[in-house]
């Protein structure tokens, strides 16, 4: 890996800020965005190839390409993009610079460059102290580093900010459930739900403790408490719900639960993921298929990957090993870096 200049390190990474904090956004600009969010990234560079000729704001033109990028996962052309964004600068930190600074850290990250992530994340924290995300995702970075005190440091302070963020806290027992270290990730879930449940208040929900109970695998606790939970009507609840059901083997139960809301919601793309796996694990692999391909259809961005790969297994289930390899080799085109689709492709080309 080539050694990376030093960039001048100093919120929220999301496309609104694009468009402030920066000078004003060209046209061409906010078409790649409209590409970007429409999962052509393709397109995207090269409609800002045309902004960057007609001399509209070169900070977010390199901003989106960087985006654009991440998407296409070249990681390390990403980083070059956000650094010459934040180069860019005229000295005064604005919110675009955080913004930056957070996509560059990912980046990094995804380059497996967590030391490079971690010194951006205590820049941020030299100016914004406070800043929960930041915390969070150095602690991340940290536990990559098998720097667990750190992590934990970092870990304890998120939840300590924000001692009712059960999202949040849920996040951390993957981490580092992940790293390892289920124990102590069980361990921050039971002290909540103790606190949460404890007294006449009984500020936690039953949606957070069912969730809580489902992580901590006290499966019958978590579906009584999102069985109640689910009247509130949120597809979370249920998916959480159908999960506890599936955790038990009753599979046939877990997948009335998600035909039930999509019977009665508009399409959810994690709801008709959940449903695919369910099937498969029921053996009923057209089924399995059908509801990715309901959930493929949907075009959500954040699901789309997740999908299209089940699609390709599901295919594989139903002995349709020409599709399968079609479906692999598209999806290779646009995820190259995926370990496991890589494998696919290697069987598949041989049967």
């Amino acid at each position: 890996m080539r050694k990376r200049r030093k960039i001048s390190c100093l919120a929220v990474a999301a496309f609104a800020l694009m468009l402030t904090g920066c000078g004003e956004t060209g046209e061409n600009t906010k078409s790649a965005v409209g590409l970007i969010q429409g999962l052509d990234y393709e397109g995207a560079l090269a409609a800002l190839d045309t902004a960057e000729k007609e001399g509209e704001n070169i900070r977010l033109i390199n901003r989106a390409r960087g985006i654009a990028c991440m998407g296409l996962t070249d990681y390390e052309r990403a980083a070059d993009f956000f650094e010459a964004a934040l180069a860019g600068s005229n000295g005064l930190v604005q919110n675009v610079d955080f913004d930056l600074n957070y996509y560059l850290a990912a980046a990094y990250t995804k380059s497996g460059m967590n030391g490079e992530a971690e010194n951006i994340y205590n820049a941020i924290l030299a100016l914004r102290p406070n800043e929960k995300d930041a915390y969070f995702l150095r602690g991340n970075a940290r536990m990559a580093l098998d720097n667990f005190d750190g992590a934990k440091e970092d870990f304890d302070k998120v939840i300590a900010m924000e001692p009712k963020n059960y999202d949040r806290l849920i996040q951390i027992y993957e981490v580092l459930d992940y790293y390892g270290h289920e124990e102590l990730g069980r361990e921050y879930l039971r002290t909540a739900l103790a606190s949460g449940e404890a007294g006449s208040s009984k500020e936690m929900n039953r949606y957070d403790s069912g969730r809580i109970y489902y992580y901590l695998g006290e499966y019958q606790n978590a579906y009584i408490a999102l069985e109640e939970a689910k009247e509130q009507g949120g597809a979370e609840s249920f998916l959480y719900l159908g999960r506890a059901y599936e955790a038990t083997g009753d599979y046939n139960y877990a997948a009335n639960v998600y035909n039930n809301y999509l019977s009665k919601n508009a399409g959810n793309a994690e709801m008709y993921n959940q449903l695919g796996l369910c099937e498969i694990a029921r053996g009923d692999y057209q089924k399995a298929l059908d509801a990715f391909q309901a959930g493929i259809q949907l075009e959500n961005a954040a699901m789309m990957q997740t999908l299209s790969f089940n699609q390709i297994v599901a295919y594989e289930y139903l002995g349709d090993y020409r599709k399968a390899f079609e479906l692999v080799e598209s999806y290779l085109k646009s995820y190259p870096d995926d370990v496991q689709a890589g494998r696919e492709y290697d069987f598949l080309s041989t049967r």
